[in-house]
């Protein structure tokens, strides 16, 4: 269950960031009002905003997937804007002189450029997102591995405690290698001189 979740609110939160981090790295007047908004984001803990997601979208599967995808936007916004502005001007500068226009410069040197780094960021909100719906299943004792570690600690089964511990770094190790695996099939000239 909560895989499942980390799945669709990470999934969501890439469909919004990666675009949302094109146009902060790319489009200047936009960066102005949308970066501090990503920024102001990113400070929040994802728990502090859980209760109002609670209130707003009741209290099924919608305040856990919105939970996640706005705790994993942030990096992956930022990560995809930093990665766009740090594309070198010599490679953009290259393309203008081949003919490439603002779209054929973004999809054709700017984003495939920026992609190590973007699923770097996206790696990274995987992580936000797991250690979020872990901790928020803890608290509000619903399905999942935290609500199976939270009911464990009300009967003190030490053992089901500690296996939830131990499925949680494991299924961590798991992901992480999932995404570089994926990192090293999508962007194979990373690291290569």
């Amino acid at each position: 269950m909560s895989l499942r979740r980390i799945a669709i609110g990470t999934g969501y939160a890439a469909l919004v960031g990666i675009p949302l981090g094109l146009l902060i790295g790319v489009v200047k007047p936009l960066a102005v009002v949308l970066e501090p908004a990503v920024t102001f984001l990113r400070t929040l803990p994802p728990l502090a905003y859980l209760s109002l997601l609670v209130i707003w979208f009741g209290i099924d599967e919608s305040p856990k997937i919105w939970l996640l995808l706005v705790a994993a936007l942030p990096p992956i916004a930022a990560a995809t804007a930093a990665a766009v502005r740090g594309v070198p001007t010599d490679l953009v500068e290259a393309g203008r002189a081949l003919g490439a226009g603002p779209v054929a410069l973004l999809f054709s040197i700017r984003l495939p450029s920026a992609l190590p780094e973007i699923l770097t960021g996206v790696r990274i909100a995987v992580g936000i997102a797991y250690t979020s719906v872990v901790a928020a299943e803890t608290i509000n004792g619903v399905p999942g591995i935290g609500g199976m570690i939270r009911d464990a600690q009300r009967y003190n089964q030490t053992d089901v405690v500690i296996a939830g511990i131990i499925a949680v770094g494991l299924s961590g190790i798991l992901l992480d290698a999932l995404f570089r695996g994926l990192e090293r099939a999508a962007v194979p000239w990373r690291g290569r001189a």
